[in-house]
């Protein structure tokens, strides 16, 4: 009786973990091997509500895979992922990829051009570079979606 009742107390509590797991946002990210940052934006997306997979690619297939989806030349950063049918191009943090989920923009996804220092997976200390959230819209040209300040 009472190892039903802890059962039961146990399952519980557990609940909402198990709910936020299978409430976790799906996103395939495709990467080159041991890349440090890739990893670390990677584990930012599953500390703010996203299930990364990751894939290793060879270079050149990246960037290959970069085009075919329509990232533009001047767009391109480290990783490429894939959410819901959106392109998520470098260090783009977690809420603009929930605002691009939420709003549904007619796009093909969001860039973070380079590696800005401060951004999600590029974590140096206290310094942090400006820049700007892209949104890749259908015929390749891009509008800021969100602005980050420096120190």
């Amino acid at each position: 009786m009472k190892t039903n009742a802890l059962l039961m107390v146990l399952a519980v509590s557990l609940l909402p973990a198990v709910q936020a797991l299978a409430q976790a946002t799906p996103i395939e990210v495709r990467k080159t091997n041991g890349c440090g940052c890739c990893l670390a934006w990677i584990e930012h997306l599953r500390e703010n509500g996203f299930s990364p997979t990751g894939q290793d690619m060879f270079a050149g297939l990246l960037v290959r895979f970069k085009l075919d989806k329509g990232v533009p030349q001047r767009m391109v950063s480290c990783h490429t992922a894939i959410v819901d049918g959106y392109v998520v191009e470098g260090h783009v943090p977690a809420s603009e990829i929930r605002r691009l989920l939420d709003e549904r923009p007619d796009a093909i996804g969001l860039a973070v051009p380079d590696m800005p220092l401060g951004s999600p997976g590029m974590d140096q200390g206290k310094r942090r570079d400006a820049y700007d959230v892209f949104l890749i819209k259908e015929d390749g040209s891009t509008v800021v979606f969100n602005s980050y300040p420096g120190n």
